[in-house]
Order: structure tokens, then C-alpha cells, then sequence
């Protein structure tokens, strides 16, 4: 059976072009922006395609992916396939953000790569600007709205799964060593040795994914004992509205389990 969910992304996809290369379904034009396009030497319709190429790209990729940030890089690669503008992606990808919040009810997040906290001594301004920027997309809809219509149910587990992982980390500091973090999850029935949970299926698999969702990242610290291996809250996980639910629900738990040691 087919989700509310990917009927709703096969959906985007297909109006795309329509929406965006400034035509409505109805065929009537939308109203020209009136920007200079002049110092980029393309036209309207090439902006829109671009535009439109941008958008496909990202619906598709985090569909695909999971939820995986997007490098900008890729963009801008897409982007000047055909054209060696410099300041043209800057343009394509601001407009496209927009686009994806006003039409398709999307924010396009830009996120600057976090780095471990181990390897940001020394480190120059120079070189922290040059880090790997990346985006995902982040449903505007309220939160009912969007459980009731648009949250995949054979996915919500990956969600809890994703919040009861990331507050542990928060609650150890925001960086817990391996061993620490496998003992908590063993504690919750996850073993790092089962490659068949009937929910999770492979359990590393399933922490490892939120490394490369950017919630997590990893971080080997030399020791007098040899290398240890952290985990670290990434900038998903850093990010002020993520932030703020972590602690919502931490603080939900608290509250459950002061009322049942009320009741006992």
C-alpha cells in the first residue's frame, strides 16, 4: 500500500515544472519578477528551469536518501553545468528556497557543517568559513497537521528512535564515548551485534544513519589507553528548533516518571 506520505512526494515532482517556470495549471503566466538578470547573461525561462532543476533535485535526493543533508556543492554543480556565472547559483538557490516555502510549503534549511569538538582547536576563522554548508527541508505544516496527513507511520519508529538517541548524547554533555552510549542502548533492548530487530532491523545501521543524517557525529580522541570513539551531537541535532524539542521531551519524561514515582 501506497503512504499518504509518497503519494504526496510523487505529487511535488510531477508539478514542479509547472509552478515554477511561471505558468500556472491554468496556463496563465505568473508575474515577472522584474529582476536583472542582465550580469548573468540568461534569460527568465533559463532562471525558472534552473530554478525547477533545483527543486526536483532536492525533493528527490531526500526522498532517496532519507533525510540526508544536500552539499551545496552539488547544487552548484547541477547549477553551472551549462553556465560559469560565479554569483548565478547564489541566485538559483536563494530562489528556489523561496519557491519550496511559498508554493510547496517547505523551508529549505541551510546548515553549516559542525566539526568535532576535538579538532576545532587551532582552527582559523578562514578555515571554519570554508566548511561543507549543506540543506534539508523541514515541513512548514503545523505539527498536527502534518502527523495526521503527511507522517509516514512506517517510519515513526526511525523518528523515536532518532529523538530517544540524540537525548542521550544531549543529556551526557552533548558527547558521549561509544561504550557509554552502547550501554544506554542496551539497557533499551538494542544490541550492537542484532542485524534483525523487528522494528530497527540492523542496529548499527540504524545509529549509523543518523551520522550521516548529521544528528550525530563521530569523533577518535587519542588517550593514554589508545583511541576512543565519541559520538557527538551534529549540527541537526544543534539546530535551535531540534534543540528545543529534545528538551521538551526530556523534560515530558521527567514529568511521567515523577508522577509514577508519586503514584508508587
Amino acid at each position: 500500500m501506497v503512504s499518504f506520505s509518497s503519494f504526496l512526494f510523487s505529487g511535488l515532482l510531477s508539478k514542479v515544472g509547472g509552478f515554477v517556470y511561471g505558468c500556472s495549471e491554468s496556463g496563465g503566466k505568473m508575474a515577472n519578477t522584474g529582476e536583472d538578470l542582465s550580469q548573468f547573461d540568461i534569460s527568465q525561462e533559463e532562471k525558472d528551469k534552473l530554478v525547477a532543476e533545483v527543486i526536483r533535485y532536492v525533493l528527490f535526493k531526500t526522498h532517496q536518501n532519507s533525510g540526508c543533508p544536500i552539499k551545496r556543492d552539488e547544487l552548484t554543480q547541477l547549477i553551472t553545468k551549462n553556465y560559469r556565472q560565479r554569483a548565478l547559483p547564489a541566485l538559483v538557490i536563494n530562489a528556489a528556497r523561496e519557491k519550496l516555502s511559498t508554493i510547496f510549503g517547505y523551508e529549505m534549511k541551510e546548515l553549516q557543517r559542525s566539526r568535532p569538538s576535538s579538532t576545532n582547536q587551532g582552527r582559523t576563522a578562514q578555515q571554519s568559513f570554508a566548511d561543507v554548508k549543506s540543506y534539508v527541508i523541514i515541513s512548514q505544516l503545523p505539527a498536527d497537521v502534518y502527523w495526521k496527513y503527511v507522517e509516514d507511520v512506517n517510519t515513526a519508529h526511525l523518528t523515536g528512535f532518532t529523538f530517544v538517541i540524540v537525548s542521550i548524547v544531549y543529556l551526557a554533555g552533548g558527547k558521549i564515548a561509544e561504550d557509554g552510549l552502547w550501554h544506554h542502548m542496551r539497557r533499551m533492548g538494542l544490541y550492537e551485534n542484532e542485524e534483525n530487530h523487528p522494528v530497527l532491523g540492523n542496529i548499527k545501521q540504524a545509529l549509523e544513519a543518523l551520522v550521516q543524517q548529521r544528528y550525530l557525529q563521530k569523533d577518535k580522541v587519542n588517550g593514554p589507553e589508545g583511541n576512543t570513539l565519541f559520538y557527538e551531537l551534529a549540527e541537526r541535532a544543534l539546530d535551535e528548533a531540534i534543540s528545543k524539542k529534545i528538551k521538551e521531551y526530556i523534560s515530558q519524561i521527567v514529568k511521567n516518571d515523577g508522577a509514577s514515582a508519586d503514584v508508587e
